[in-house]
């Protein structure tokens, strides 16, 4: 069995490569229940329904030109493109990317933090819909 330990995670947004930023992402892909249970039928019974993508990112937060904030800022309230690889090389049966378009930001809080910690930035894109590559 093959393990990863992700330490070189490549997340883009936007057509930007930000993996220079995360501290964690995290892509979560399931399916609603539906249930189809009839008359006679001794158990519940279920199929897929719509699938439900979301990816959560947390990052440093940099305010340079083509860094998070620029990159981030203007996506607020509209749908972009993210792509995820477990880590920065060649997409690969052991590397696979998926890339989730027309996924939706909805919020993004340009400065959070206590005093002494480091800023950072928390986005939740949520929808789309999520294609995997392995080559």
């Amino acid at each position: 069995m093959a393990v990863i330990n992700l330490t070189d995670a490549s997340v883009t947004i936007n057509s930007v490569d930000l993996s220079d930023h995360v501290q964690s992402v995290t892509l979560n892909y399931d399916a609603d229940q539906v249930e189809v249970t009839s008359m006679g039928d001794t158990s519940h019974k279920f199929t897929g329904g719509l699938y439900n993508v979301s990816v959560d990112v947390t990052m440093f937060q940099d305010f340079s030109a083509s860094e998070v904030e620029a990159s981030v800022f203007d996506l607020v309230g509209t749908t972009t493109t993210v792509l995820i690889k477990p880590t920065s090389g060649a997409v690969a049966a052991d590397n696979p990317s998926y890339t989730i378009a027309d996924t939706f930001l909805s919020n993004h809080q340009p400065v959070a933090g206590s005093v002494g910690d480091m800023s950072m930035v928390s986005l939740s894109f949520v929808g789309g819909t999520m294609t995997k590559a392995t080559s």
